[in-house]
């Protein structure tokens, strides 16, 4: 006989089925996954985690108070979105006893769907790095090695549902911040395409590539949470592997991969193949390395209007960009900030006025004529070069015997479809031989999200069951 598959193991549509069902009480759930996070607490997931609240929340829905077709799910959110029951901080001491008004609007969603805030998740500082090696808060640590890291910036979202904390969690992702977590830990990571979410009430970095979106332990808990955020029906179109042609990029995405990084891929591309999806070579040829690509003037021009814009309407009183930067804790993070304020900062107006008019549109049409001309559902890639490297390899980091600018190297997959405003979703596909977690990703075409998530859900399905740690 089949064992029962541990409370705190349940995907969030199991969870609500079973608490619909009236098998178990939402508090009874609850205590289930605050037992699990108080036993797991090293990994240093969690920024807020209020057990009383947890526990009122989950009391209400029992009651009748809270409805909807979510009601009882806890949903964990990166503290760099809004919630007025909750600090928001963005893991940086400046903002440490911000508490917004209101709820972000993707908060707000699912609250109106009888979903509750479970806690604010750990994170690099200002979502400005991929370790989640915070100086303030401390580093997040991988489920799977703490020893290593857990990626970024929403790195407590994929260390808390990886380590059954909880069912599902949102982060944000302006480069890969919510599919570089989700691929070093082992979960699915789904990042909408630009615009599908709003963004009213997240601290900012990037207005052209910032979007929130969902981490959790299955593809159809990605579309049940984007369903009820984006406003659409919860139902995925069905399809078959014959039905799907998947691109194969033979450039960029494939170049330099760690060594169990590519078995790992190739094994599963060769298993897809095997199930019946049509797997076909295209060429990217107009995708460029991070450090060439027009990604970074964009990001860092408009931090700077963003991060002044919030501070201005939705910050404490009185806290300026100046305060805030003064008081960055993380060194990588301060000393990138800390260039807004410097006068030569103005001259970053042109190449950020190229990018925005000229590069990022061509990188777009690249991408729209390489699904058109190659009748594409989606493109299929590592989701990152390399799996997790040690904490404390913030600057650079070891791939294939050399040693490189750890942001970039993480970035290098995930960075071109941001940009472009692609939506993307990171899959597990199975453990390297030392038992780190290899995540892969889809890319589809801008707006194609549902139909994206009925690929990967396909998809998962001819993959290894992903392993918790």
């Amino acid at each position: 006989m089949t064992p029962p598959k541990p409370v705190n193991s349940w995907s969030a549509r199991e969870a609500v089925s079973t608490m619909v069902q009236g098998d178990i009480t939402a508090a009874e759930y609850a205590q289930a996954l605050l037992d699990q996070s108080l036993a797991r607490e090293k990994l240093n997931a969690f920024v807020t985690l209020d057990e009383n609240h947890v526990l009122n929340q989950a009391e209400a829905a029992d009651a009748g108070q809270i409805t909807g077709p979510l009601k009882g799910l806890p949903v964990a959110f990166k503290d760099a979105i809004g919630t007025r029951q909750l600090p928001t901080t963005a893991a940086t001491p400046a903002l440490r006893e911000h508490r917004p008004i209101e709820d972000a609007d993707v908060v707000s969603r699912l609250r109106k769907s009888g979903a509750y805030v479970f806690g604010k998740l750990n994170m690099h500082e200002l979502s400005y790095g991929i370790t989640s090696n915070n100086q303030a808060t401390g580093a997040v640590c991988n489920p799977h090695d703490p020893a290593r890291i857990a990626g970024g910036s929403s790195g407590g979202a994929g260390a808390a549902v990886a380590a059954r904390m909880v069912p599902a969690a949102i982060g944000t992702d302006t480069g890969g911040s919510i599919r570089i977590p989700a691929a070093l830990c082992g979960t699915v990571g789904f990042r909408p395409s630009t615009g599908r979410y709003s963004q009213a009430g997240i601290i900012p970095v990037s207005h052209t590539r910032d979007t929130a979106g969902p981490l959790t332990r299955s593809v159809d808990d990605a579309a049940m949470l984007d369903a009820v955020i984006a406003g659409n029906m919860d139902e995925l179109e069905l399809l078959a592997p014959k039905d799907i042609q998947i691109g194969l990029p033979n450039q960029h995405y494939t170049k330099n991969l760690h060594d169990d990084t590519r078995s790992v891929f190739e094994a599963r591309l060769s298993e897809l193949r095997d199930a019946g999806f049509q797997i076909v070579p295209v060429d990217v040829a107009g995708v460029l390395p991070p450090g060439e690509s027009c990604g970074f003037p964009i990001a860092m021009w408009e931090t700077k209007t963003g991060l002044t814009g919030y501070l201005e309407e939705l910050g404490p009183v009185g806290l300026s960009l100046k305060d805030l930067i003064a008081d960055i804790a993380s060194q990588d993070v301060k000393s990138v900030l800390g260039s807004l304020l410097k006068p030569e900062f103005e001259e970053m107006r042109v190449p950020y006025q190229e990018a925005i008019k000229i590069k990022r549109p061509a990188l777009r049409q690249m991408f729209a004529d390489c699904f058109a001309v190659n009748r594409l559902d989606a493109l299929i890639f590592p989701t990152t070069i390399l799996p997790a490297s040690p904490i404390g390899d913030d600057e650079t980091t070891i791939l294939n015997g050399s040693r490189l600018p750890t942001f970039p190297t993480f970035i290098h997959n995930t960075d071109p479809g941001s940009i472009a405003g692609l939506p993307g979703i990171s899959i597990p596909a199975g453990l390297t031989g030392t038992g780190l977690p290899v995540g892969i990703e889809l890319d589809g075409p801008a707006g194609s999200d549902r139909h994206l998530l009925a690929v990967a859900a396909v998809v998962e399905r001819f993959l290894p069951p992903a392993e918790w740690p």
